[in-house]
């Protein structure tokens, strides 16, 4: 992971508590153009963060796929979704389904997605601070501020134009 955006992630986690309350927060003011906010501040923010320099969604936090991510990826590496289950994934203790084990079984050395294309959709709209209904993603947002360096910068630009 590029160093700089190491250090992101180690103030974003020292500042865990301080995120937790603004969020909260900013849920109860629940701002009309908080989504224009979010969608400009990602847009801001992509121009500066790599994410072939980073990878730490794919390193650390495992999709949630639905069915129709399990056909997709199957169908792209050749293999009956059965098979595809079988081989790469399980249930979860909230009955998820989710890889067996991290890292993503395919990402490779460069950091690159082997089935980018055919990727499950929460990594497609990952990190998920680039969509509608931004106030009923807060809690995601929260978390994922201690995975990606992108959203904690996001969540920083949240709390500069909005003083709660």
């Amino acid at each position: 992971m590029d160093p700089s955006y190491k250090q992101i992630l180690e103030n974003a986690q020292a500042k865990k508590a301080g995120y937790k309350k603004f969020f909260d927060k900013l849920k109860q003011k629940a701002p009309k153009d908080l989504d224009q906010v979010c969608n400009q501040l990602n847009d801001e923010v992509f121009e500066t963060i790599d994410c072939l320099q980073c990878a730490n969604c794919c390193t650390t936090t495992g999709p949630l796929l639905l069915q129709k991510d399990v056909e997709r990826a199957a169908k792209a590496l050749k293999l009956r979704p059965a098979d595809f289950t079988q081989q790469y994934l399980r249930t979860d203790e909230d009955g998820d389904t989710v890889f067996k084990s991290m890292p993503c079984p395919f990402i490779q050395g460069d950091k690159c997605c082997s089935i980018y294309g055919d990727r499950p959709n929460a990594c497609r709209e990952f990190p998920h601070t680039h969509q509608r209904d931004m106030l009923q993603k807060l809690k995601i947002t929260f978390e994922n501020t201690m995975i990606c360096p992108a959203v904690a910068l996001v969540a920083e630009g949240l709390r500069e134009r909005y003083k709660v």
